[in-house]
């Protein structure tokens, strides 16, 4: 089991993550628009702000090492304020062909993430629909990578992301306490191949490395 790496800061996320200050910078520009956003829009918890590089951060960018440095095309369900989709677009500019599509429903907070893409130069796109949107699937269509955090239970979470599915494609989802129950659950509809991975940002969660998905036999659609 992977031990949790405490991040306490912007120098500390710097030291674990092993990233070039170039990255530092953009995600500290990503940073300081969060706090400034946050004033007038509820992008994240007040609580999780005062930890924000542990919680938010770091949390998203532990995904981008569970994925193979092929991966260039990646779409997060449901993106929120960016986690972890375009912390893991920051993350991957460097790398030619990168490109992150997030998928968000929000108008104010797609425009908070389209500002933070415009000051940072991340390789990602937003998309203010809705993820099960048919427009939305045939424009992005099959992805190396989905990736969602705090989204919904894993069932319906499978659902909005079959379409993104392609037959190399990984899911990257963060969950939490509930992992087990929700799996449960989830394995009556679906048939994946699953990894669990321990959380290095938080020790109560664990990330569900996702492939070969596919529906239950006579599973009707839902």
């Amino acid at each position: 089991m992977d031990e949790v790496v405490q991040v306490l800061d912007a120098e500390s996320f710097f030291e674990v993550a092993h990233v070039s200050r170039e990255t530092m910078d953009r995600l500290s520009d990503y940073e300081s628009f969060l706090r400034k956003w946050q004033k007038s829009i509820n992008l994240v918890s007040k609580s999780s702000l005062e930890v924000v590089w542990q919680r938010h951060f770091w949390d998203s960018a532990q995904l981008f090492e569970q994925a193979p440095q092929t991966a260039v095309k990646w779409v997060d369900l449901g993106s929120g304020a960016g986690f972890p989709g375009l912390v893991i677009a920051i993350l991957g500019a460097e790398r030619p062909g990168f490109m992150v599509h997030l998928i968000e429903s929000d108008q104010r907070k797609s425009l908070f993430l389209r500002e933070v893409i415009r000051k940072t130069g991340a390789p990602a796109k937003v998309h203010n629909a809705r993820m099960e949107s048919l427009n939305t699937i045939e424009v992005i269509g099959a992805c190396d990578i989905i990736t969602a955090r705090a989204c919904a239970p894993l069932d319906r979470l499978l659902g909005w992301a079959e379409p993104y599915f392609g037959p190399d494609t990984n899911g990257l989802f963060l969950k939490g306490a509930q992992v087990d129950e929700e799996l449960t659950v989830a394995q009556k509809s679906w048939t994946f191949d699953l990894t669990k991975i321990s959380s290095r940002a938080d020790e109560g969660a664990t990330v569900l490395k996702v492939e070969h998905l596919g529906r239950v036999r006579n599973e009707s659609i839902r």
